[in-house]
């Protein structure tokens, strides 16, 4: 099995079979990660689509040997930002965004629970919310973290703690 780097490297030099391996593999975590971000499902799909969009028009600027993940989730984050920021100018927008899609959510056994957990981080700051899904969703390293949102791994483990401990806040005996 080849590594997310030789097959983007592959795909660098011309194969887009190698693409398509990329997406089959990334595809569900990625779209996991936008769900959470937009907490809608089809934009999030959407917003799938335009990650690997642009991981086509801008593959000439991937650093051939860098961690792909991180890179993929740095376009994905950036989507979901400029599509948070579009709807917060477009209050109809919002209001549908504001709606969670449980269709693409893993299942949990208490229903009255898993509202109350979705509750709580949707109100996180976009900045916490990106850390903490992408440190305990996608399993990335804080480094990693601070590579895909151009921040350092500081500031990556600030947000992650900070979005960590407002959630114990607001889950209080669930924490």
């Amino acid at each position: 099995m080849e590594t997310d780097e030789v097959l983007m490297n592959r795909y660098c030099e011309g194969d887009t079979k190698a693409l398509e391996v990329l997406f089959d593999r990334h595809a569900r975590g990625v779209h996991a990660f936008l769900a959470r971000m937009v907490r809608d499902g089809a934009l999030a799909e959407d917003l799938l689509q335009s990650t690997f969009l642009s991981v086509v028009r801008s593959a000439d600027r991937y650093q051939r040997g860098s961690p792909v993940m991180p890179w993929l989730l740095t376009i994905a984050a950036n989507a979901a930002r400029d599509s948070l920021r579009r709807a917060k100018l477009n209050p109809e927008v919002l209001a549908e965004v504001s709606q969670p899609d449980s269709a693409h959510e893993p299942a949990m056994s208490d229903p009255a629970m898993r509202r109350r957990i979705e509750a709580a981080f949707a109100e996180l700051p976009v900045q916490q919310r990106e850390a903490v899904v992408m440190h305990k969703v996608n399993g990335l390293s804080f480094e990693q973290i601070a590579d895909a949102l151009d921040i350092t791994s500081t500031a990556a483990r600030i947000r992650a703690h900070r979005g960590y401990e407002r959630l114990r806040e607001l889950l209080g005996d669930l924490a």
